[in-house]
C-alpha cells in the first residue's frame, strides 16, 4: 500500500483552496514548519486537517503509529467501520498532490518500479469531483486523502503525541493494475462532510472513478 506521497503546494495556496469550499482553516499551533514536501513517507510528519470544535485546524503529525504487531500503522482499512470524532482520536484529511505505488521488478531488474499517481487534470477531460468540479481552484492538482488520527497510549511504543493514518479502500480503475487497495481520495465537496463527523464514513468513502488519476513511471 502507500508508503510514500508527495505535496508541492504550497501552505498559503492550500488555505485559500479550503476557503473556496468555506472551509477557514486555522492554525493553533502556528503555520508548519514543513512546507512542500516532495517525499513524505513514513514516520514523516506532514500537515493534515481536521475538526476542533466548530472550527477546522491544520496542524503537523507523524504519519504513522505502533500497532499491536510493533508494525507501523500508516493504512488502515475503511470497510465496517464508523470513525467518528472525539478528544482522542477522529477524523481527518491529508492533503498531498501524489502518491506513489510499487510493483514487482521488471524482468532483468532488481528494484521494484516506481509509480507517481496525480489528478488527471487535462484540458480535454471533464473535471474530476476530487479536484475542482468545475471551477477555478487556488490550488489546482491539490486532492485529499481520508485519515484517521489519534493520541495517547494507544499510539504504542512509548509513543506520545499524536499521529494519523491513511484510510484504504478497494481499487478503482486506475490504480487496480497497479495495486489490491488503494488511500481513499474523498471528493472535495465531501471535506468539510467528513471533518465535522456527521455523515456515516460508508455513504463517502469509494474507490476513486475512473480516468481520474495520471500515472507516470517513476526513472
Amino acid at each position: 500500500m502507500c508508503n510514500e506521497a508527495a505535496r508541492r503546494t504550497t501552505l498559503g495556496l492550500m488555505r485559500d483552496d479550503f476557503r473556496q469550499i468555506r472551509i477557514e482553516l486555522t492554525f493553533p499551533e502556528g503555520l508548519p514548519n514543513r512546507g512542500e514536501a516532495p517525499s513524505i513517507r513514513i514516520t514523516d510528519s506532514s500537515v493534515i486537517v481536521r475538526a476542533a470544535g466548530d472550527a477546522f485546524e491544520m496542524v503537523q503529525r507523524r504519519w504513522s503509529w505502533v500497532g499491536p504487531t510493533k508494525k507501523p500503522v500508516y493504512n488502515y482499512r475503511s470497510e465496517g467501520r464508523r470513525f467518528g470524532n472525539s478528544g482522542s482520536q477522529g477524523r481527518c484529511l491529508i492533503p498531498l498532490d501524489g502518491f506513489y505505488e510499487f510493483t514487482d521488478p521488471a524482468p532483468g531488474a532488481r528494484l521494484k518500479t516506481k509509480w507517481l499517481f496525480t489528478l488527471d487534470e487535462q484540458e480535454d477531460r471533464p473535471a474530476s469531483s476530487l479536484a475542482s468540479g468545475g471551477e477555478a481552484r487556488a490550488a489546482p492538482g491539490l486532492f485529499c486523502v481520508a485519515g484517521l488520527w489519534k493520541g495517547g497510549a494507544d499510539l504504542g511504543k512509548g509513543m506520545t503525541g499524536e499521529a494519523f493514518t491513511m484510510l484504504t479502500c478497494e481499487p478503482g480503475p486506475d490504480i487496480a493494475p497497479y495495486h489490491s487497495r488503494q488511500v481513499v481520495l474523498m471528493p472535495r465537496a465531501s471535506w468539510a462532510g467528513w471533518l465535522a463527523g456527521d455523515i456515516p464514513a460508508a455513504d463517502l468513502i469509494a474507490p476513486t472513478p475512473a480516468g481520474t488519476l495520471r500515472v507516470a513511471r517513476v526513472p
